[in-house]
């Protein structure tokens, strides 16, 4: 019988995840697999749940939002295995499962890893750390990380809007530099997003047609910070109206880009919190993850 491991994070969302477990689990039962279930308890939990049984499964199956998802890639990862993911998202957010158009329903979401099709993504490398679909900073950056999990599960997708909302007022620009495919941009940014998604943080969405998960690049997306209130409002225009590459915002597709800027400003990888560095390497690892859906 094949061997499964089912990565379960019980507080992820709205805590729906352990009260679908039997359904899930049947599922899986019914598609020939040996259904292991371990329960995470703490951050780091997932890549220590790969790393000591992963090599022993034909699949990978994680339950939980995209950090859950984004420490099972980095069990993966860091140790060398090539067995294919299963993502059933149950968090407040799911952005990387959205531009997957994974099933909402978890034992919807069951049926298709069991009955879907191997295939491969990108995915990205910050420094020494992984991520699935998004490196971002600036401004709603520390919404990702910082709103309790309690307020998660209780308002979902809008407690991440609030927060954003209340961090606008403590947000200051970044003087930073970035080199990408030989062009050198800098200025003062109020958000970057390094991204493999067609939805940005939670707050923002990229038109799908320049989004490709799978093309070895990543989106690169700069909001410049507004001088006066016209630029503010040409900007806000620009995003509503997903139009890139104005006097507000950069965009650029690259498979490795150079940053420079403040060590002491913080990251988000993927929803979790990554301490800044002056020079950081961000390199697409392409198509180094298989998922099944």
């Amino acid at each position: 019988m094949k061997q499964l491991l089912l990565i379960l994070n019980p507080t992820a969302g709205q805590k729906k995840a352990a009260r679908h477990l039997a359904g899930i689990i049947s599922v899986f039962n019914r598609a020939a697999y040996d259904t292991h279930v371990y329960v995470t308890a703490e951050r780091g939990d997932a890549v220590q749940a790969v790393r000591e049984f992963g090599n022993h499964m034909d699949l990978l199956v994680c339950c939980g939002g995209d950090g859950t998802l984004n420490e099972t890639v980095t069990g993966v990862m860091e140790c060398g295995l090539e067995i294919p993911i299963g993502y059933i998202p149950a968090g407040s957010t799911n952005d990387f499962a959205g531009s997957l158009h994974l099933a909402v329903d978890m034992l919807e979401a069951a049926g298709q890893i069991v009955n879907g099709t191997p295939t491969a993504y990108d995915i990205g490398k910050w420094g020494d750390r992984y991520f699935t679909y998004i490196a971002s900073f600036g401004a709603f950056t520390k919404a990702s990380y910082n709103t309790p999990q309690n307020i998660k599960n209780a308002l979902g997708h809008m407690a991440y809007v609030l927060e954003g909302i209340q961090e606008l007022s403590g947000i200051r620009a970044e003087h930073i530099r970035l080199e990408i495919n030989g062009e050198v941009l800098e200025d003062d940014y109020l958000f970057g997003a390094i991204c493999n998604s067609t939805s940005v943080g939670g707050i923002l969405t990229l038109n799908p047609a320049y989004v490709d998960l799978s093309d070895g690049k990543f989106e690169i997306l700069l909001v410049r910070a507004p001088r006066d209130l016209q630029e503010l409002h040409e900007c806000v225009v620009a995003l509503t109206n997903q139009t890139y590459n104005c006097g507000m915002i950069t965009f650029r597709s690259a498979d490795v880009l150079q940053f420079y800027g403040n060590p002491k400003m913080a990251w988000s990888l993927d929803g979790e919190k990554a301490e800044g560095s002056s020079q950081i390497r961000i390199t697409n690892l392409q198509k180094r993850i298989v998922l099944m859906h």
